[in-house]
């Protein structure tokens, strides 16, 4: 079995140009993205429609009324579900199975930029309901939870892949 026919068989590249994408990554990512932003949509809805409503505990460390109410809730003037919208909306492209396939070098840089912006504001959310808000929002945590399993999915794949040599279209 030549080299390429082997890399096909095990669900990555088909061709030399093509980069050797895990066959679980791309199923992995786009059902993540599509969790995200269904989460987000949830969580915009309610942001627009009841603020402070969500099927979720009031009052003590979990209390997601607290937290979607907060000064937190907004980054410059934008409810963080909105950019939640945005950033699983553009997760959702970057991750559709024909940009995986392509082996320019921008898009998997793109990929990998996208990925880690999402876990950097995540991680500053975390650190304000932490310490800012001192609450949870059992709603924020599923997509917070959502967003590092997307980095990871992104980062192992690319790690695999190695996109290092493609072309720089």
């Amino acid at each position: 079995m030549t080299e390429v026919a082997r890399a096909g068989a095990k669900g990555r590249g088909t061709s030399a140009t093509e980069p050797a994408v895990p066959r679980w990554a791309v199923p992995a990512s786009l059902a993540l993205a599509l969790v995200g932003l269904g989460l987000s949509t949830y969580l915009t809805i309610e942001h627009f429609t009841n603020p402070g409503s969500l099927a979720c505990p009031v009052g003590g460390a979990v209390d997601c009324a607290q937290v979607t109410t907060s000064a937190q809730s907004k980054f410059l003037f934008i409810p963080v579900a909105v950019l939640g919208i945005v950033f699983f909306v553009a997760m959702l492209a970057l991750c559709l199975p024909t940009l995986w396939r392509r082996s320019d070098r921008r898009l998997w840089q793109a990929r990998m930029a996208v990925a880690g912006l999402g876990v950097l504001f995540v991680i500053y959310l975390i650190f304000a309901e932490l310490f800012i808000i001192e609450a949870f929002c059992l709603w924020c945590t599923a997509v917070h939870l959502v967003t590092f399993g997307l980095f990871a999915v992104v980062v192992l794949a690319t790690a695999v892949a190695d996109p290092s040599p493609f072309d720089r279209r």
